[in-house]
This record gives C-alpha cells, sequence and structure tokens, in this order.
C-alpha cells in the first residue's frame, strides 16, 4: 500500500507597491454637490489684498511709532560707541 502525500507549496504574500513612487498622483475625488465655483479666485485674490494692505497699514503705524524709532536709535548709538 503505497500513499503518495503532497504537500501544498504556499503561496508567497503579495509585494504591497510603494506609494511615495508613484509618477501621477490618484485621483481626486469629484466633488459636484458644490456646484460651479467660477469667480472664487477673483473673491480669494481680493480678500487677500485686502489683508495684504491692512497688514501694511500696521506695519507702517509701529514701524513709524516713537518707541520703534527710540530703539532703533539706541541700537545704532550702541553699535557706533562700542569699543572694541
Amino acid at each position: 500500500m503505497s500513499t503518495n502525500l503532497t504537500v501544498p507549496t504556499p503561496t508567497p504574500p503579495p509585494v504591497p507597491r510603494p506609494t511615495h513612487l508613484r509618477l501621477v498622483p490618484p485621483p481626486r475625488p469629484r466633488r459636484r454637490w458644490l456646484g460651479d465655483d467660477d469667480g472664487m479666485s477673483t473673491v480669494e485674490y481680493a480678500i487677500g489684498t485686502v489683508a495684504a494692505a491692512a497688514f501694511a497699514a500696521l506695519l507702517y503705524a509701529v514701524i513709524n511709532g516713537d518707541t520703534v524709532l527710540t530703539a532703533l536709535t539706541d541700537l545704532v548709538q550702541r553699535a557706533l560707541t562700542a569699543t572694541f
């Protein structure tokens, strides 16, 4: 009596593909529920311009203030009178 036993060979696990080596980014899902956003960049540019102007006005007020002028004058005076 001869029994022929065969042992099944295990299949190797699948090799994961590295995602950081992709040449093409994965597709982005479509956002149909948001609707049309024509003119959205114009509004963003307008808000950015207003914010930049406000920041420039704030910097102008701070730099032209007496505190900053006094601090810069003192700094220059100390630098010019320093002994080496």
